[in-house]
């Protein structure tokens, strides 16, 4: 373990084996940092966070800052962090409140560029990117191997399923479907996402039967609780099209994002 003279640690956190920290950083009450993290310098991890095995986090990220909610009156709330994030300059990190839960989650492997934002209770599945000055409001959940575009918007509440990706500058007001393209202002739906698939190894016929499960749920005739029984039915035996009947009808209250809307 390597502690910088500078660094300001309380007295209460806890400091695994290998943790190094940098110059003129801050490690507030209630922090554990798991082993092999890594505070580049002028990182400030505020209280109540835990960060994951080989962490590295550079300089000016704010960890596990107050939730930006008004009705927060100092309850005991936290952030966790999972092993292997990647916290680029200027991230902040918000801690729950009481009444979403009291706990931000973000998973392992993260990637997470300059500036970019994680809402208060929000839930971030593993291997997520999130790209220049992303953002999530309170509460959004994003799902494993999801990538966000720079300067992205997911509003609060807002779900993302697993493998999705979205485009920079998209102001996300709708779910997007696991495996969807979504970009624009407002999101638009612009089909599945063809390269990360093709990245999980699925060959041509595979990504035929997916896009023609697409096209009878988003752009065929009917009534889409119709069709969307339809697709659950035909395509019972892909996974990915059960993981996106399972999304939507998981919330039938939340609105899609859709094509051409």
């Amino acid at each position: 373990m390597t502690i910088h003279p500078t660094a300001i640690i309380d007295a209460s956190a806890v400091l695994a084996d290998g943790v190094r920290i940098g110059p003129w950083c801050l490690v507030g009450p209630g922090v554990i940092l798991a082993e092999d993290v890594h505070l580049v310098s002028h990182v400030v991890i505020q209280q109540d966070t835990t960060v994951g095995a080989r962490g590295v986090i550079h300089p000016f990220a704010v960890i596990g800052g107050d939730p930006q909610h008004g009705g927060y009156k100092g309850e005991p709330v936290r952030l966790e962090i999972g092993a292997d994030a990647l916290i680029r300059e200027h991230c902040s990190f918000n801690r729950g409140t009481p009444q979403g839960g009291g706990v931000t989650r973000i998973g392992s492997s993260g990637m997470f560029m300059t500036g970019a934002h994680v809402g208060h209770d929000a839930v971030v599945g593993d291997h997520v990117t999130m790209a220049n000055n992303a953002t999530l409001g309170g509460h959004a959940s994003i799902g494993d191997k999801v990538f966000l575009g720079g300067l992205c918007a997911i509003h609060q509440f807002g779900r993302v399923g697993q493998g999705a990706i979205i485009g920079g500058l998209a102001a996300v007001t709708r779910d997007v479907i696991p495996y969807g393209s979504a970009w624009g202002n407002h999101a638009r739906l612009h089909g599945l996402n063809l390269v990360g698939l093709k990245r999980k190894g699925y060959g041509k016929d595979q990504i035929r039967r997916l896009l023609a499960a697409f096209r009878e749920l988003f752009e065929a005739e009917g009534v889409f609780a119709e069709r969307l029984d339809r697709v659950a039915m035909a395509y019972a035996d892909l996974p990915e099209i059960m993981e996106i009947v399972a999304f939507i009808r998981a919330d039938a209250r939340r609105p899609l994002c859709l094509p051409g809307e």
